[in-house]
């Protein structure tokens, strides 16, 4: 496990649990007591927990930082491949609409989607530059890239040219990324005209799918997209503390645990 990945699910199991040790995070990771101290005192600095004696203690701070392309698919990339799995079971009939959202999760559905048998009869929006190059380059004719201006650290193409399309819109179901998740904010991220996409496909959805991996639980961004109320379907993978994933289940939403 990369360092980076490490640090991000030490991360989310501080926001969710309010407070983590050296010693059983040591244990968790199989990594020595100092390796999580170094863990921590990078967390600290960038604002994501608190140092205390022992252990951390989560922040109450909303996350602004945004992590580039590259960096976010060489994170946790088996949980995001199972999850992308799981979400197949998900997908329409035959002639059925997707909104496809930016993102690395998202973009493992689309690898997997191409050759679906029912590829072809699928009509797709998407604001992800690389989604549309995947799914068009293997053939299938109807994929819409929205149109609007491309973020470079995500390749989103976000915008009012984007918004307008999206409000004359309809599909059976969305598959949503996002940066975090919270009981209280629901889902959010650091860009406002991206949580203005993401929240425009969630609302002009008849389904709304959730795929986002443990890491993300508990996290919090500045600019919440979508409530809890908004969504059907979470799916994420199998380290998602339990106590997290009960609560949205008591809140009637389904979580799927993908292994």
């Amino acid at each position: 496990m990369y360092a980076e990945e490490r640090r991000r699910q030490i991360a989310s199991l501080t926001a969710v649990e309010g407070r983590v040790n050296v010693t059983e995070l040591s244990e968790k990771f199989d990594v020595t007591a100092e390796t999580i101290r170094r863990d921590l005192a990078v967390l600290d600095r960038e604002g994501v927990v608190h140092r205390v004696h022992g252990g951390a203690v989560a922040s109450q701070s909303f996350l602004t930082a945004e992590f580039t392309l590259d960096s976010r698919f060489r994170s946790s990339p088996s949980a995001k491949s199972a999850i992308a799995r799981e979400a197949l079971h998900f997908l329409p009939g035959k002639d059925g609409s997707v909104f496809l959202d930016a993102g690395t999760t998202t973009n493992a559905l689309a690898d997997l989607m191409r050759d679906h048998p029912n590829a072809e009869d699928w009509s797709i929006v998407t604001n992800s530059l690389p989604i549309a190059l995947e799914l068009s380059g293997a053939g299938l004719s109807n994929v819409q890239l929205l149109g609007g201006s491309v973020r470079a650290i995500t390749q989103a193409v976000v915008g009012d040219t984007a918004l307008r399309t999206l409000a004359l819109m309809r599909a059976d179901v969305a598959f949503i990324g996002t940066n975090a998740l919270t009981i209280d904010h629901g889902l959010s991220t650091a860009d406002a005209q991206e949580a203005a996409v993401k929240s425009s496909m969630v609302t002009n959805a008849r389904k709304v799918i959730v795929l986002t991996d443990s890491t993300k639980l508990g996290n919090d961004y500045l600019v919440s997209f979508a409530s809890l109320d908004s969504i059907d379907v979470i799916v994420t993978d199998d380290e998602a503390p339990e106590s997290f994933v009960s609560e949205l289940r008591e809140r009637g939403i389904e979580v799927v645990l993908a292994s």
